[in-house]
């Protein structure tokens, strides 16, 4: 089993602020630190896109420049959103036991340790609507819970499940830093406060 946080990517094709690649609409991107800095582009590209917003009073003035608009949500929001979430997977069979569905983000992947050591339940959007459930030592994961009979279910040990976890927080700190090193290239006069947004973002900010 292999467990990844992946962002949900929409095709860009007119975005030029900076270099991203090429990515079909509602396929996944997964983030870890070894990503091109293209790839690393798009992620960024697509954390702010999430972002994107009217402008109100509570975000006080939105720049004139092209870049300054389009980093303005995500640099002044307070609660972000990151499409996508952790994924699991068989990689023998290649059967996805979790995929994140619609209106998850990865801001919520604590919801992981809240199955682990909390209310043992939750679940990762929907269409499909994955769940995971703790049941004593094991953690029953449904890919989806609405859906026909058939739908792929597994059941992991929880300290499988922790170690899986561990991995992919893993993953999302590696990303990070690789977009901190990003940004200082492609964004050096916003890089500081790009990087900060992108850790709430994924909620990995330290605590105040």
């Amino acid at each position: 089993m292999v467990m990844q946080p992946v962002l949900e990517i929409l095709a860009a094709d007119d975005f030029a602020l900076w270099p991203v690649g090429g990515h079909d609409s509602f396929g996944y991107l997964v983030l870890n630190g070894k990503l091109t800095p293209a790839e690393v582009g798009t992620a960024v590209m697509r954390i702010a896109d999430c972002n994107d917003f009217e402008p109100g009073e509570e975000h006080g003035p939105c720049p004139a420049d092209p870049l300054g608009t389009f980093l303005h949500g995500l640099l002044t929001t307070p609660d972000l959103f990151a499409a996508g979430g952790f994924r699991l997977t068989d990689t023998t069979t290649g059967t996805v036991f979790v995929e994140p569905g619609c209106c998850n983000g990865l801001e919520t992947w604590r919801d992981w340790l809240d199955v682990l050591d909390g209310t043992g339940y939750a679940r990762f959007g929907h269409d499909p609507f994955s769940t995971a459930e703790r049941v004593g030592d094991t953690v029953r994961l449904t890919h989806d819970a609405h859906g026909a009979d058939g739908s792929p279910v597994a059941e992991l040990s929880a300290d499988q499940v922790r170690r899986l976890v561990a991995t992919a927080q893993q993953d999302l700190q590696d990303f990070l830093g690789r977009a901190g090193a990003w940004a200082e290239q492609h964004l050096p006069a916003h890089a500081a406060p790009v990087t900060a947004a992108l850790a709430r973002a994924l909620d990995l900010a330290p605590s105040p």
